[in-house]
């Protein structure tokens, strides 16, 4: 876990030129749509949630699939709302829900002292907020009363919806995970790890996979499209940006939520 939680706050890969994604397709008669990490921001989520279905009426009828790529919690506001939710579009039969390495910090931190200290200084303190503790209590309570307050406010229904998400998902000519995958390791011998973690390896990674891999986890400004892999973390926690890919066919497109972040000015 220590080694996955320095890759995860180590430096960006370098960037490398745009280039469209190589030709791939869904079945015929299958339209998916994947979410990028949304992290807490519950309003974003809505409102792009109101623009796919939007999108998916005015396209006809098909049989719609939607993906969201993990990292549901932490940094923003409302990480216990947007799980809320995600469990109750996954109820209705309408999502598919991948494990992100917040998700995979956030069980961890049920049971080991190390990885809630990183939880916490890294978003998992906004995600407890969120579930009602309070910031006075916060502050007071030593590690071990911490964690028994966190298994106390997060409902068993969250937990075990985060213990049952994915870690791939394979539609048609797409690959659908987390973070990534490593570069020349088969589909079946991937771990776990590396779906929900990797970056450098796979990001600077030029060869195919099998599949054109749609990703979150490293955050962009814009969506990435490569020849291998289409990136769509837009950093919604900070930048107010959330995004999602549309595959139908041999098409694609993006659609976008947007909430311009609060700028405080000097009177």
């Amino acid at each position: 876990m220590l080694s996955k939680l320095r890759s995860l706050f180590s430096a960006p890969a370098r960037a490398l030129p745009e280039e469209p994604a190589a030709r791939a397709n869904v079945p015929s008669g299958q339209r998916v749509y994947a979410i990028g990490d949304i992290h807490g921001r519950l309003d974003l989520f809505d409102q792009l949630l109101e623009r796919i279905d939007a999108d998916d009426a005015a396209r006809g009828a098909a049989e719609t699939t939607l993906i969201l790529l993990g990292d549901l919690v932490d940094r923003g506001p409302d990480s216990r709302g947007v799980v809320e939710r995600a469990m109750g579009l996954m109820a209705s039969g309408r999502v598919r829900v991948l494990a992100g390495n917040h998700e995979e910090m956030m069980l961890d931190s049920l049971t080991q002292d190390e990885t809630l200290r990183h939880f916490m200084r890294h978003g998992g303190k906004e995600t407890l907020f969120s579930y009602g503790l309070g910031f006075e209590e916060y502050c007071a309570l030593p590690l071990e009363q911490l964690r028994e307050r966190m298994i106390a406010l997060v409902p068993q229904s969250h937990i075990a919806f985060m213990e049952a998400m994915e870690d791939s998902i394979v539609v048609g000519d797409y690959l659908f995970v987390h973070a990534g995958i490593r570069p020349g390791v088969p589909l079946d011998q991937q771990t776990q790890a590396d779906m929900r973690w990797i970056r450098r390896e796979f990001l600077e990674h030029q060869g195919e996979h099998g599949h054109v891999v749609v990703h979150g986890h490293s955050i962009s400004d814009e969506p990435q499209l490569r020849a291998n892999r289409i990136g769509i973390d837009t950093g919604a926690f900070a930048s107010g940006r959330l995004t999602a890919l549309g595959l139908e066919g041999g098409e694609r497109w993006f659609i976008t939520a947007e909430i311009a972040p609060e700028v405080c000015e000097a009177a």
